[in-house]
């Protein structure tokens, strides 16, 4: 799980001799006061560049990962999203217990109102995945019958 910093003090912004934290457990997710907190306001964070390894076959899953929040007090500082993201790169775990991790840690990073994590990774054998991860709440209808209330982050094993 992603240590949770008191806000406005950063290690890594500012700082370039940091590196990537070998696993996300050891990752920081640093946060600073919400600068509107009366607003409802959307953030969206992207990036191309994530990696995590297959647990049965040992092959890299790469992926994009989108993360739209609104936040609440606190804010997550983008730098701290990036290595935390990076730290991914050697561990061992499924798409879904990947992703769910993602909105577990943020969440319990910043206490966001509400977020949506979105892993869309790259086809392997002609198929791509897609997991959304939302907190709070249901992330589809009741009507669609297809409804995830909740999330369980599953075993990941880092290496």
């Amino acid at each position: 799980m992603a240590k949770r910093k008191r806000a406005d003090t950063f290690r890594l912004l500012g700082h370039s001799d940091v590196k990537v934290p070998p696993s996300p457990a050891e990752a920081r997710l640093e946060t600073f006061r919400n600068p509107a907190p009366r607003g409802n306001y959307h953030v969206h964070f992207e990036t191309d560049d994530f990696t995590s390894v297959c647990p049965v076959t040992g092959q890299p899953d790469f992926a994009r990962i989108d993360i739209d929040y609104v936040p609440d007090r606190l804010c997550v500082e983008s730098k701290s999203l990036k290595f935390y993201l990076a730290s991914y790169r050697n561990v061992h775990a499924f798409n879904e217990a990947v992703t769910n991790r993602i909105l577990d840690d943020f969440v319990k990073a910043c206490a966001p109102r509400e977020v949506i994590v979105t892993a869309q990774f790259s086809a392997r054998g002609g198929i791509a995945l897609t997991v959304s991860a939302k907190y709070p709440g249901n992330l589809f209808d009741e009507s669609s019958h297809k409804v995830h209330s909740g999330h369980n982050t599953g075993t990941i094993e880092t290496s």
